[in-house]
């Protein structure tokens, strides 16, 4: 089995021997997920990486040949990686589902642990979510300007490494796409395997027309045919016609079956292309695009006419094309102290810097009437949940009140048990996310998925956790 334990930082282990070597690394404490800002400068992010995340976790041990290294770097106790080499992880995490929309400033996770689980951990716990995330969203924008088109993640070849690659098209799935040409993928998850033939097929024989009819021999139920190779309207779309006249023929036409463009104008050639089909008597055949795809120019092709409706995305879905990285943060919010737990927050001249303290959950409001999300609130996990007339108060401006009636609201509790006392909890199948994370995307209003300038949704926090704020500050600056 593989091992995880050296997937850290340095300062988180170099902290934690500090705090083994003073007594204080097994002292419960509770930690946050959040993040601060969309990406993509958009109007919220898709939840991904928690079956990562447990896989990591299991698998975050020491083995005899880490605690050698660790002891060659001559800077830990001895006891210390006598400690490591028996660890493992026997706290709980919530978290909001895999394909959940979520906003800045509320928690996506929540960690209970030691101190010593949570320093060693936050690393890698940061990594896979930060970046599954941001495929997700990224993914999610694409199928926004394509809702009823085939969506394809091609993205190997570009994808920053094995483990990018891997895991983001995954995440892909949970943003809205179809299926994947990687391989390794659909085995491991399960995910549709798409994709026909590249240049170098077509390149391998003579002529173009060689190697479409040597395809459509070998490979008749997959007919889509790449068509420039060397020129799009002169000679790929003819000479798929000629292939598909002798299929049909024979009787032997299959349901699907078209041409992938992969360079040149895919609005002006895509609209030719169907015409000549048509004018054919193929009026049903696929036209599928590719070459640098993004939700900009896939929205303005469409915008514009453009007749593809089978998209394959690579680079710039894999490596999340705009954002190079979600800035979510994992802090500490409340730590034990002689048998309960105690708030903390960082505090800072930074505003947008300081967290928020306690052991907190997230309730999200619907509307009654149309489902549609109101919005999250942030509260102290045992307050009791929201019901009745309920108030939401905007921290920063007070006199910005909204009064939910009650009667027209639903609410939901969002962080759900992924681990438990080390243990995993069982989590929803791959499909199952993908149903959930598309009925996710049915609660948010059009405005807050809009590419430009979307809204923005206003997270509240309640009002016993706004004074808990409140007082911690107060209580900080009587120090100074």
């Amino acid at each position: 089995m593989s091992t995880n334990g050296l997937i850290t930082d340095l300062y988180q282990l170099t902290m934690t021997n500090a705090l083994f070597k003073k007594g204080m690394h097994e002292r419960k404490v509770v930690f946050d997920r959040f993040y601060r800002q969309n990406p993509f400068g958009g109007g919220y992010t898709v939840v991904a990486g928690l079956a990562h995340l447990v896989d990591f976790v299991k698998n975050f041990t020491y083995s005899k040949e880490d605690i050698d290294y660790l002891r060659s770097l001559n800077i830990f106790y001895p006891e210390f990686l006598d400690y490591l080499s028996h660890f493992h992880f026997t706290g709980n995490i919530y978290a909001m589902p895999e394909g959940t929309v979520a906003f800045p400033g509320e928690l996506l996770l929540r960690f209970e642990g030691t101190t010593m689980e949570a320093m060693i951990l936050e690393t890698g716990l940061s990594m896979i979510m930060n970046h599954e995330s941001l495929i997700a969203t990224k993914c999610r924008r694409v199928r926004t300007v394509a809702p009823h088109d085939a969506l394809m993640e091609f993205g190997l070849r570009r994808a920053q490494g094995h483990s990018a690659g891997l895991w983001g098209a995954r995440a892909a799935m949970i943003g809205g796409f179809n299926g994947t040409s990687n391989v390794e993928a659909g085995k491991l998850f399960h995910i549709p395997v798409l994709g026909t033939m590249a240049h170098s097929w077509v390149m391998s024989f003579d002529n173009e027309l060689d190697a479409f009819r040597e395809y459509v021999r070998q490979y008749h139920d997959n007919l889509i045919l790449l068509a420039d190779t060397y020129n799009v309207l002169e000679l790929g779309v003819p000479h798929a016609i000629e292939v598909f006249k002798e299929l049909k023929a024979e009787g032997k036409l299959p349901k699907k079956y078209g041409i992938r463009i992969d360079s040149g104008d895919l609005n002006y050639l895509s609209q030719e292309a169907s015409h000549m089909f048509a004018e054919a008597g193929f009026p049903d055949a696929i036209i599928s695009g590719s070459n640098d795809l993004d939700e900009y120019l896939i929205q303005t092709l469409k915008e514009q006419g453009c007749t593809v409706t089978s998209w394959g995305v690579g680079t710039k879905i894999i490596t999340a094309d705009g954002t190079s990285a979600l800035g979510g943060v994992f802090k500490m919010s409340a730590r034990d102290k002689d048998g309960t737990f105690e708030p903390v927050m960082k505090i800072s001249n930074d505003v947008s810097k300081m967290t928020n303290p306690g052991i907190k959950t997230v309730y999200r409001f619907y509307k009654k009437r149309t489902g549609k999300m109101i919005t999250d609130l942030v509260c102290l996990k045992d307050e009791p949940v929201p019901s009745g007339n309920f108030t939401l108060v905007t921290e920063t401006a007070k006199w910005r009140k909204k009064t939910l009636e009650e009667g027209t609201y639903t609410v939901e509790e969002m962080l759900k048990p992924v681990i438990l006392k080390g243990e995993a909890v069982q989590l929803p199948t791959l499909q199952e996310t993908m149903d959930y994370a598309n009925k996710q995307m049915d609660f948010l209003w059009p405005e807050y998925t809009r590419l430009y300038m979307p809204h923005a949704m206003e997270i509240n926090l309640s009002p016993k956790l706004q004074d808990l704020k409140a007082r911690i500050i107060d209580e900080d600056l009587k120090k100074i």
